[in-house]
């Protein structure tokens, strides 16, 4: 008998050495993979910098710590005081995430300076064999302000939610490209400088075409492999709504070869083109919002083109490439 006891125990720390031992080696290829995001251009992929990173939660779980993050996107510069990433073993394919605000955003082009606070963020990702299965993003007391001359609250709103979901029956394994719902939503929104109080908004879209392994994001540049894989964005709705008024719209783009979007929207509203004052002049106001009907509501499609925004035949704006 005690001699099973002594091979019992023998088995149990030869296997507690294993696991420390392949514990120790993924977290030094998580601290590894991590570390080499430090060198992407900022361009086709973001570039992500960790003044320190730690990784903790041995033995059950990997809990990834990034302090004073940076991340770089083209001219854009996003600095966060902390992120905290926890998967655990028996479900490496699930993680959450939470940060610590305020994030400050800049741009070098523009010369902007904004910020970000938050009372609490946190996140959830779960994995599909690479690709996303869903993905939570909820958000408390958000307060958007501008930084550049003092201190300017732009907006606020009382809560944001963001999900990913993943379209099953959408995804193809030969082209090796999936779908994704998204369903974003702001409550409370308090804009003064934009006439906006008391405003609830949501969008429903669906992404096709989206590369089915995230591992391979950043190997080709986004925008462009998207446009030749045929991907469309569908906008299944995007409302808006205060005690005064409401909008609607729905429509669909793509990206023809030379990065132009391509497609219409369809917007339908009351009580928005009278609160547009300044910001958005006549003709162009009537030329985006439409001339109101015998019930007061404005109804209008804008038609995307060849580098250029048009309601019928007449021009609106021109339209940048996006790539």
């Amino acid at each position: 008998m005690k001699k099973r006891i002594i091979i019992l125990g023998s088995v149990v720390l030869l296997v507690l050495l294993a696991w420390t031992g392949v514990w120790f080696y993924i977290s030094g290829q998580l601290r590894e993979q991590i570390g080499l995001l430090a060198y992407n251009d900022g361009e086709t992929a973001p570039q992500l910098v960790c003044e320190t990173l730690d990784i903790t939660g041995f033995p059950s779980s990997f809990a990834i710590d990034c302090r004073n993050a940076s991340v770089v996107t083209g001219d854009v510069l996003t600095k966060i005081p902390a992120v905290r990433a926890t998967a655990f073993v028996y479900s490496p394919t699930n993680a959450r995430v939470s940060a610590l605000g305020p994030a400050t955003i800049s741009d070098a082009f523009t010369g902007s300076e904004q910020s970000l606070a938050w009372s609490g963020l946190e996140a959830s990702i779960r994995l599909k064999d690479w690709r996303i299965g869903r993905i939570s993003l909820i958000a408390d007391d958000l307060v958007w302000a501008d930084q550049l001359f003092g201190d300017r609250t732009i907006a606020t709103s009382s809560k944001a939610e963001l999900h990913l979901l993943d379209i099953p029956e959408a995804h193809n394994t030969e082209t090796k490209r999936a779908s994704v719902a998204t369903y974003l939503r702001f409550a409370d929104i308090e804009a003064p400088g934009f006439n906006v109080t008391q405003t609830n908004a949501e969008l429903e879209a669906e992404l096709s075409a989206l590369p089915d392994d995230l591992r391979n994001l950043g190997a080709v540049p986004f925008l462009p492999d998207w446009q030749q894989a045929g991907g469309t964005l569908k906008l299944v709705g995007l409302r808006a709504s205060d005690p005064e008024g409401d909008l609607n719209a729905t429509g669909e783009l793509t990206l023809d070869a030379a990065g132009y979007p391509t497609g219409s929207i369809t917007i339908d509203s009351e009580g928005v083109a009278q609160r547009l004052g300044v910001m958005l002049e006549e003709p162009v106001r009537t030329l985006v919002l439409g001339v109101p009907g015998e019930n007061g509501r404005h109804t209008n499609v804008l038609t995307f083109a060849n580098g250029g925004m048009s309601a019928g035949l007449v021009p609106v704006a021109a339209i940048p490439p996006l790539f």
